[in-house]
């Protein structure tokens, strides 16, 4: 039995896992915060106006979340990965502060010491773990906020990947989660309206979840046999899966971040598009939504297929009511009016019961935002993203966006939705991005048909039209 060990990186370790330090870390921001919130009443007394106080609450209060956050890995990493879309809506002289402190969250994690490691392996596989394998590199070959993955071959020759859990990231990543519920009150600086109690609860639970490695197997089985011998994607099978520590097969491939890097404009547009139509298959084909779409997490094989790999985030999909949301919203703006969008945001739980909101602000919003569904072909670009975002999250108290909330159950798809986006965006890419939404959405299907079919019709067109119309002076390209 062969072993091939290259050593470790020096300096690694594992995340802070002692709970009075992380705790410490999380406890500075409230205590920030109520001291911002304390300063802000005797600026007012001398005169400050109270918009300006609360642009720079939340301002100075977010780079304090980017920055602490930073410093942690685990649980705190991961939230703070869903913040970073706040960073674009920023102008730039203010952003720097911001892209300083999520670079340190999208850097991998102290690389555990082979001894750690070792460790691990003993515990879920047994002291005599090195019979499973011909080789075993005790160099990461890849990191992850709670584990990192390692290069092997198995008993039987296939090269494999080891993903192996931190030490203590159970414990580290529920104490987080703690902390979380107890802060969720600072996420009102970027939402005011949301129902922050539900959507704290809907991130802890998906979070938690990341840490069942028994279920994130059973989701990759799940994978590997629906898109076993797909034309266009390729999920590396399980081997075998104990406690803390899955194997499976290892897929060799070119990093989709190096495709965003250096990757040739028609490539760059058939990945994005590839990961765009295993977004919107993967709950259509397997029942499940794969809630992770980041670049890290796709490789490009030599056969030019989409390998697809870590499927710790994924959820059952679709929950009871989406058809119809994504029905009814869509619906209204391609082809109502304000009083139908109204209705649609109000019965979804977008909007609190008897609550006075700007309607019209609103559909300009989503006006924008659903841009690359009216057209036959879209090109993405992180410029297009930044106007958008900062669109919707302009922290004005005026922005009408910031008075919405979000129904706990459609986190998970807004996680996906967003984050592939991003990847889109950075790769510039263009193509048929309606046809494939139509094409595994009926409901998005009916609703683009019936807005095609009312085109050469002098009346009027729906909601975008109307708002393009009695509003000169504004930009909106739903309908060109």
């Amino acid at each position: 039995m062969a072993k091939r060990r290259i050593g470790s990186r020096s300096g690694g370790g594992t995340p802070p896992v002692r709970t009075a330090v992380r705790n410490a870390k999380i406890a500075t921001l409230p205590i920030a915060f109520a001291g911002r919130q304390a300063a802000g009443v005797a600026q007012r007394a001398r005169g400050r106006s109270t918009a300006d106080i609360n642009l720079d609450i939340q301002m100075r209060t977010a780079q304090h979340i980017f920055e602490v956050l930073g410093e942690l890995k685990g649980c705190a990493a991961k939230l703070g990965q869903l913040l970073a879309l706040y960073e674009l809506a920023l102008p730039p002289e203010l952003a720097e502060p911001y892209r300083r402190a999520l670079s340190q969250l999208q850097d991998s994690a102290p690389a555990m010491m082979p001894a750690a490691v070792h460790g691990v392996l003993a515990s879920e596989l047994g002291r005599g773990w090195r019979w499973n394998f011909q080789e075993f590199d005790d160099r990461r070959a890849a990191g992850a906020s709670i584990g990192q993955v390692h290069r092997a071959v198995w008993r039987d020759g296939r090269p494999v990947a080891v993903k192996v859990m931190y030490p203590g990231a159970h414990q580290s990543v529920r104490g987080d989660l703690e902390q979380l519920r107890r802060l969720s009150v600072l996420a009102t600086v970027f939402v005011p309206g949301a129902d922050v109690p539900a959507v704290t609860e809907a991130i802890c639970t998906s979070v938690v979840e990341e840490l069942d490695y028994a279920a994130e197997a059973e989701h990759q089985r799940i994978f590997a046999e629906t898109y076993a011998d797909d034309p266009d994607f390729v999920v590396p099978r399980v081997i075998t899966q104990r406690g803390d520590v899955i194997v499976s097969e290892w897929l060799h491939g070119t990093p989709v971040t190096r495709v965003i890097e250096s990757g040739a404009p028609e490539e760059r547009d058939r990945v994005g598009m590839l990961i765009l139509r295993f977004l919107l298959s993967s709950w259509v084909r397997t029942g499940l939504l794969y809630c992770d779409p980041h670049p890290g997490n796709f490789r490009v094989l030599p056969d030019g297929r989409l390998g697809v790999v870590d499927f710790g985030a994924c959820v059952s999909w679709p929950h009871a009511g989406f058809e119809d949301l994504v029905s009814e919203v869509m619906d209204a703006v391609f082809n109502g009016e304000l009083g139908d969008l109204d209705a649609a945001l109000r019965r979804h739980g977008f909007v609190e019961p008897q609550r006075a909101y700007d309607v019209r602000a609103i559909a300009e919003g989503v006006a924008t935002v659903t841009e690359p569904l009216a057209h036959s072909e879209f090109r993405f670009s992180t410029a297009w993203m930044r106007e958008r975002v900062r669109y919707v999250l302009d922290p004005r108290l005026t922005n009408a966006h910031r008075q919405m909330t979000i129904p706990a159950y459609v986190t998970p798809f807004a996680r996906a939705l967003l984050t592939a986006l991003g990847v889109l965006c950075q790769l510039e890419t263009g193509g048929p991005v309606r046809g494939e939404f139509a094409r595994w959405s009926p409901e998005m299907a009916a609703v683009f048909e019936r807005f095609d079919s009312r085109r050469g019709e002098p009346a009027d067109l729906g909601l975008a039209r109307q708002l393009r119309t009695t509003a000169p002076g504004r930009r909106f390209s739903v309908v060109s």
